[in-house]
C-alpha cells in the first residue's frame, strides 16, 4: 500500500492586500483606457503576474524616458522616489501611483525625520526598488544597513538625531538584530523594531515559523526577485529544514520529494493563490496525499483604490 504523503498549507500565504490593490489598479486602467498602459518597474515581484498583465496590454518599462510623453504610467507597489514623480510630472505623463499603504507610511516616517533633521537609517537590502525609493525620500540624510556588521561604520552628523526605519519585505529576526546593533551604537536613537516590516510578511513568516519543525520539505511559490518570498526560504533553511523557492509547479524537481512524508508548501505575497494549487496537483500527480490546511492568522487588511478608479 502506498504511504499518503501530507502536504501543510500554512495560512496566511499568497496575494496580500497591497499586492491585489496594485494589480487591480494596472487591470482597471487597461479597461478603463486600452492598452497600452506603461508601469516603472514590475508592478509586483512576480514574473507570472506580469506576464498575465503583459497579455492583456501593459508595457513595463525600467525607466520613465521609455515611456511616450502624456502618455498613462503606473508606479509599481514598491514605490518611487519623489524625483520620479517630479520627472513624471515635468513630461507631462498621467501618473497613477500604485505604491503599497505601507510603503507609503515608511516614505512619511522617512521625509518627518529628515525634516526634523534626523540621519535617517534604512535597514534594507542595496538595489531593492522598495529600498531605492526610500532612500530618494531624503537622499542626503539617508544611509543604507544590510547587516548588524555595517552599524560598526555608520557615520552620522549627530549621534543624538537618529531615526532607523525597515524595508518592508524582511525577515522579522534580521530587522530586530540590526535594531538592536543600532540602539547599542546609538543610544538615542528613534525607530519601531521590526513595526515597519509589514503585517503581510510577518504573518507568512509566523506561519512557516509554525509548521517548519513538521516538514521535512518546504516549498516556497515566488519568483527570485520577491525579497518576502527568499526569506521565506531562508526561515525552513535556518530551521533545518530543506526548501527551495519555485516560480511554478513546473520548477519541482521531484527528486526532492524523495522520502518527504510531509511537504509544506507556501508562497510569498506576490504570488498568485492558483501556483500554490498547482503545485499541490502536481505533488498528488506522484501519489495520494493528505492537505492539511493551518492558519495562524486570518487577513483583513484592504486598501482603497487611487480615488479615480473608484466604483468604476
Amino acid at each position: 500500500m502506498t504511504a499518503v504523503r501530507r502536504v501543510l498549507l500554512p495560512s496566511p500565504r499568497s496575494f496580500c492586500a497591497g499586492v491585489e490593490r496594485a494589480i487591480e489598479i494596472v487591470e482597471r486602467l487597461l479597461e478603463q483606457h486600452g492598452p497600452p498602459v506603461y508601469v516603472r518597474n514590475q508592478i509586483v515581484h512576480n514574473a507570472q503576474v506580469v506576464a498575465g498583465l503583459e497579455a492583456r496590454g501593459a508595457v513595463f518599462v525600467s525607466e520613465l524616458d521609455e515611456v511616450p510623453a502624456g502618455a498613462l504610467v503606473v508606479f509599481s507597489a514598491h514605490g518611487v522616489a519623489p524625483a520620479v514623480e517630479a520627472e513624471a510630472a515635468r513630461r507631462g505623463l498621467d501618473a497613477v501611483d500604485a505604491t503599497c499603504p505601507l510603503v507609503a507610511k515608511v516614505h512619511a516616517e522617512a521625509k518627518r525625520a529628515a525634516d526634523a533633521g534626523d540621519t535617517v537609517v534604512l535597514i534594507g537590502h542595496d538595489g531593492h526598488e522598495e529600498v531605492v525609493g526610500t532612500m530618494g525620500v531624503a537622499p542626503a540624510q539617508t544611509v543604507l544597513v544590510e547587516t548588524a556588521a555595517d552599524v560598526a561604520a555608520l557615520r552620522v552628523a549627530d549621534e543624538r538625531r537618529v531615526t532607523y526605519l525597515s524595508q518592508t519585505t524582511l525577515a522579522v529576526t534580521e530587522v530586530e538584530a540590526i535594531a538592536a546593533a543600532l540602539r547599542d551604537r546609538f543610544p538615542h536613537i528613534r525607530g519601531q523594531g521590526a513595526e515597519d516590516i509589514c503585517y503581510a510578511t510577518s504573518n507568512r513568516q509566523a506561519a512557516v515559523a509554525a509548521i517548519v519543525d513538521e516538514a521535512d520539505l518546504v516549498l516556497v511559490v515566488g519568483s527570485a526577485n520577491s525579497s518576502n518570498s527568499n526569506r521565506l526560504v531562508e526561515l525552513a533553511r535556518t530551521a533545518g529544514v530543506a526548501s527551495y523557492l519555485v516560480e511554478t509547479a513546473a520548477a519541482v524537481d521531484p527528486a526532492w520529494l524523495d522520502g518527504a512524508a510531509t511537504v509544506a508548501v507556501t508562497a510569498g505575497a506576490s504570488a498568485p493563490p492558483r501556483l500554490v494549487d498547482e503545485v499541490v496537483a502536481m505533488i498528488a500527480g506522484l501519489g495520494p496525499v493528505e492537505v492539511v490546511e493551518r492558519a495562524v492568522a486570518e487577513e483583513t487588511q484592504e486598501f482603497l483604490l487611487p480615488q479615480r478608479l473608484r466604483g468604476t
